[in-house]
């Protein structure tokens, strides 16, 4: 047996399969909020307005989006190493004062609540989060939708982790077999998500990858990229739930 692999036997002793959602355009949109609040934030610590963001839509972890925000317009290598900690610290801050609007404009994607449910109640499964949001953003996500009923966010690995989303599938296995029992490797870990950075997340930090097309990214793209499994949306639970089953090796 390689190393890191995991035997049909220890599977079927533990008979769990860590499910890792993404977040944003998975599970929901958000709108203008997350772009608000890096208008915001960027005003407050380089003290002018940026005319530049981040792409929308591509997974990239939040201290990557916002060093490149920072690059992008216009502060030094230096500024931004020396500006990044703030900018860290501030968004969170920032998300919270718009936690009604993330409410108000904010949509749960179609199917993701009756999916989030529907995997929460199937014993088989331990839910969590893979994502490229901080701690603090993604849980306040979770709540303002309902879904932290269905996710455990104490499992999950996040941006707050390590700014490499790889790294956080590593994270997150670790946290659910402390909490949950068990071991988790790629055996038995699927990641749901929308973006070629979950595939990515997937294929080099150690999971299987079901891609949604819901967001920005096509389905033909997806699978390109090397996604196991893609799906138009999460409307259809069946589907979803005996996609995650036949991924388990």
């Amino acid at each position: 047996m390689t190393p890191g692999s995991t035997s049909r036997g220890e599977l079927d002793d533990h008979g769990k399969i860590l499910l890792l959602w993404d977040i944003d355009r998975t599970l929901i949109y958000v709108g203008e909020v997350d772009r608000a609040v890096y208008r915001e934030a960027f005003q407050e610590v380089v003290g002018r307005p940026a005319v530049r963001f981040p792409a929308r839509g591509t997974g990239v972890t939040m201290p990557r989006a916002i060093r490149g925000l920072l690059l992008d317009n216009g502060l030094s290598d230096g500024e931004t190493q020396r500006l990044l900690p703030r900018m860290l610290e501030l968004v969170p801050e920032r998300l919270a004062a718009h936690e009604d609007d993330v409410r108000r404009d904010g949509v749960l994607l179609p199917g993701a609540l009756e999916a989030a449910a529907a995997v929460a109640a199937d014993g088989r499964f331990v839910a969590t989060v893979v994502t490229g949001n901080l701690e603090a953003n993604a849980r306040l996500k979770l709540r303002a939708f309902g879904l932290d009923r269905y996710i455990d966010p104490d499992l999950g690995g996040y941006a707050s982790d390590d700014e490499h989303r790889p790294a956080l599938v590593a994270v997150a296995q670790k946290r659910a077999a402390a909490r949950r029992g068990g071991r988790f490797t790629r055996a038995n870990t699927v990641i749901v998500g929308d973006s070629l950075e979950d595939v990515r997340t997937g294929i080099e930090g150690g999971a299987r990858v079901i891609g949604v097309a819901g967001g920005r990214t096509s389905a033909s793209a997806l699978r390109e990229a090397g996604a196991d499994v893609v799906l138009a949306d999460l409307t259809d639970v069946n589907r979803l739930m005996k996609a995650i089953v036949s991924l388990r090796s």
